[in-house]
């Protein structure tokens, strides 16, 4: 982009026709193509359809004779536990395999302690009076969404390359006993990608909480969603906080719903024994037992913990250029425009897009005119309310490549038009 404070007005003007013009044609396309969440392609489903004929008619014993077909099982089956076991950095014995989402585990851990306090709470959450939730941001709408119908003040915190400011953090944990717990996604966060230092984990799990039930929501959805040939592994926040005297801090989440199939992949949970008696004896009164059926089924097809790195590779193989095709998109379109800037994930499912201050919502706005859908700005912090109005999260996943580089390509115009508008302060091509 032209740096227009070196222009003359007639050259302004002409600029922003241009944009304005080029705009205007690819609005004319009539396109449509949604960039709005991190869902697996068509083409990612098909590398999991051979669990639509698993386990088979006849095929419904677990290796210690349990009948899948009945009820039961309240932790999940042991053989699909081990199988994620080094996934959620915990022996079988303290994983719970529920259902296919992973967000209801977050939700429902948070509805207990309201109810009926953790492991460690003298009384439920919700007899303490305010209790509020530390959030790095850009974050995680949903994580955030949870807080708010719940009456969870949310207390953002900054994301850095390494992990939150961790400065911040103990600061704030350490002060406010009404502070009961803290979002992470420690490793390709949503929507940053970063991922989290050994010396960031380790900080989580030492530091001094004013409450004493304080809970780390420690959601590794990205576990094993590389999208580079450097697997990337992070510290195993579970060791950590038993090494420095907090056993019970951490939950931690996983699925497999980015794995094998979203409508119908493992939920995972792993914590401290008493963390996992604690939730099985809150699960009780919920269901006799979650789908061991599909347990079965996703024991049958993935056989062992070697073949989730080897079925991850696939993976990459069709996402990876998907997001090449927006990071080379926008170095050509975008390099050295002031206020624009985008993360380049090694793993995870999104890029994350800093635009001009003031400018995301009209970004965002802008596509959607253009028949480009992208999330909501705003969506990336607490009550979706960026103060810098300046996030945009970019999910590159669900479409084409194809229309993966057409709706990049929109993208990058209307961050242009939106910047020109904002330096001559109206509308570009007016």
């Amino acid at each position: 982009m032209t740096n227009l404070t070196q222009l003359s007005p007639d050259h302004i003007t002409t600029n922003n026709q241009q944009l304005q013009a080029r705009y205007d044609a690819f609005k004319a396309r009539g396109l449509k193509l949604d960039l709005t969440r991190g869902k697996p392609s068509a083409a990612q489903l098909d590398l999991s359809s051979a669990l639509l004929s698993l386990p088979g008619e006849r095929d419904y014993l677990a290796e210690d004779t349990t009948d899948c077909r009945n009820y039961g099982g309240l932790q999940g089956l042991l053989e699909v536990r081990r199988l994620f076991s080094g996934m959620m950095g915990a022996v079988p014995e303290q994983v719970v395999a529920s259902n296919n989402s992973s967000l209801a585990l977050m939700h429902d851990t948070i509805v207990y302690a309201l109810l009926k306090g953790t492991c460690d709470s003298a009384t439920p959450w919700s007899a303490q009076g305010e209790i509020a939730f530390l959030c790095p941001v850009p974050g995680y709408d949903r994580h955030f969404k949870i807080c708010q119908d719940y009456g969870i003040r949310m207390i953002p915190v900054a994301l850095r390359e390494d992990g939150p400011d961790m400065d911040e953090v103990e600061r704030l944990a350490a002060q406010d006993a009404s502070i009961k717990g803290m979002w992470c996604v420690p490793k390709y966060s949503n929507p940053t990608g970063t991922v989290y230092d050994d010396a960031t984990v380790e900080r989580l799990a030492a530091m001094k909480t004013a409450a004493p039930d304080f809970r780390l929501f420690w959601d590794n959805a990205y576990a094993v969603h590389h999208l580079t040939d450097d697997a990337i592994e992070i510290a195993n926040i579970l060791d950590l906080c038993a090494r420095y005297g907090n056993p019970n801090r951490a939950f931690v989440f996983a699925s497999s719903s980015k794995i094998t199939l979203p409508g119908a992949g493992l939920a995972l949970f792993a914590a401290s024994k008493d963390n996992v008696k604690w939730l099985l004896a809150r699960l009780i009164p919920r269901t006799i037992g979650p789908d061991k059926i599909n347990h079965l089924r996703h024991v049958r097809f993935l056989k062992s913990p070697a073949a989730i790195p080897l079925l991850m590779n696939k993976h990459k193989a069709l996402i990876a250029p998907k997001f090449e095709k927006v990071l080379a998109t926008f170095d050509q379109q975008l390099a050295n425009v002031p206020g624009v800037s985008w993360t380049r994930p090694r793993g995870g499912y999104f890029i994350s897009l800093e635009v001009p201050h003031g400018c995301a919502a009209r970004v965002v706005a802008l596509a959607k005119e253009a028949g480009v859908v992208l999330t909501p700005a705003g969506a990336t912090h607490p009550y979706g309310k960026d103060p810098n109005d300046s996030t945009i999260r970019i999910a590159p996943t669900f479409p084409e490549l194809a229309e993966v580089a057409q709706a990049a390509e929109g993208v990058a115009l209307c961050v242009l038009l939106a910047a020109a508008e904002k330096a001559t302060g109206g509308k570009a091509g007016a």
